[in-house]
Order: C-alpha cells, then sequence, then structure tokens
C-alpha cells in the first residue's frame, strides 16, 4: 500500500508534467537562457522567496498545542531557509544586477498572486495546506536547480558565486524532500492530507505562472 507521500505524489503528476514542460524550464534546465532571463527569474525568485520565514512562521503559529511534532517541524525549516532570498541578491549583483533596486520593487503579479494564495490557506483555510508550495518549490528545485546551475554557468561564462541560490537548493532540497516525506506521512488526519493535496495542485500551476509571465530569451550557446 502506497504511503500518504507516494499518493500525492502520483495525485499531483499532471499538475507537475505541466509546471516542468513550460519553455522557461526546460530551457533554463538545459542551460539556455540567456542572461537577461536569468535575471529576471532571479528578481522573481527573490519577491517569493522572501515571505518564506514569515509563511512558516505563519503557519507554526496556527498548529494546535495537541501537534507540537508539526510545530517543531515549521522550526526546523525556518532553521534551514532563512536568510536565502539574500543569497539570490547577491546572484543578482554578480550577474551584474541592482540587488537594492530588487529589494525594493513591486513583485510580479504572477509572484504577487501565488504568495498571497499562501497566507490566505495558511489563515483563512487549513495551515497545513502550505506543505503544499513546499512539496511544489522544494520537488521542482530537486529536478531542475543543480544541473540548471551548472550548464548556465558553462554557457554565460559567469563564475559559480552567480549561481548559489540555484547551486545550493538543489542538494538541500534532496534531504528537506527526505524530511518532508517522513513529515507529510505522519499526517493521520483526512481533511489536511485533501489540503496538501488540493494546495498542491494549486501551486503547480501558480508557480508555473511565475515562470510563463518571465521573458523568454535564449544564450549563444544555444542557438
Amino acid at each position: 500500500m502506497k504511503d500518504f507521500f507516494e499518493r500525492l505524489q502520483a495525485e499531483t503528476e499532471n499538475e507537475r508534467a505541466a509546471l516542468l514542460s513550460i519553455p522557461f524550464i526546460r530551457h533554463g534546465g538545459n542551460g539556455e537562457l540567456s542572461l537577461e532571463s536569468y535575471r529576471a527569474f532571479l528578481e522573481q525568485a527573490y519577491h517569493h522567496v522572501k515571505h518564506t520565514t514569515p509563511l512558516l512562521m505563519a503557519c507554526g503559529s496556527r498548529i494546535p498545542h495537541d501537534r507540537e511534532w508539526l510545530r517543531d517541524a515549521m522550526a526546523e525549516y525556518i532553521s534551514e531557509e532563512r536568510g536565502h532570498q539574500e543569497w539570490i541578491l547577491n546572484d543578482i549583483g554578480v550577474c551584474g544586477g541592482e540587488p537594492e533596486k530588487v529589494r525594493r520593487q513591486t513583485p510580479g503579479m504572477a509572484a504577487e498572486v501565488m504568495v498571497a494564495y499562501a497566507y490566505h490557506v495558511i489563515e483563512r483555510c487549513n495551515p497545513l495546506g502550505f506543505l503544499g508550495m513546499v512539496l511544489v518549490l522544494e520537488g521542482t528545485s530537486i529536478r531542475v536547480a543543480s544541473t540548471a546551475a551548472q550548464r548556465l554557468q558553462a554557457n554565460l561564462g559567469l563564475p559559480a558565486k552567480a549561481f548559489t541560490y540555484l547551486s545550493s537548493h538543489g542538494s538541500l532540497d534532496l534531504s528537506h524532500m527526505d524530511f518532508y516525506r517522513k513529515l507529510v506521512n505522519r499526517l493521520d488526519d483526512d481533511a489536511d492530507r485533501a489540503w496538501v493535496t488540493h494546495c498542491a495542485k494549486r501551486f503547480y500551476r501558480l508557480y508555473g505562472d511565475v515562470f510563463r509571465s518571465l521573458p523568454l530569451t535564449l544564450n549563444t550557446a544555444a542557438a
């Protein structure tokens, strides 16, 4: 019999495939993005990653006291995720962008809506629905991030320190996903499981919209 994590993966297979088929992601995984497209990705990544810790805090604050193990899990995630938005700003600077300008910018609509939905789910629906977002973001980075970083670095001729966010998340999220699997498999309430599945499907679409909204141009090595 499949555990919940395996069922979750199976039930979101179509949404995951749709995300991974987006041209921006496919070209990114092949290292074919232009510098402008890569910077555009980093800018929108900053605008949703800066909410990771606040979202984890909000989720943990709404977990009842008889499920302290779930609050502990949120605290562990926080310890792993704090400050990653600053890695992105550093990458932007190495790529010739303007980190402080990006910090002050308004996010694109797709990133803003995705983050807003995450807060909505935590505050007005079921806080554990946020685990659907965790599945989407970490699962996608495992499949794409490390390979994309290596290939983009080679094709764009940039130093490794221009890819700290992508490189770190490809490896970090492998261990995170093992932690995630054990975490969701402890969920014993059907309503909680249903919310995780429902939200994962929504976040695959919302996260996909972030990539669909990005300007896509290719580097000369891909031409």
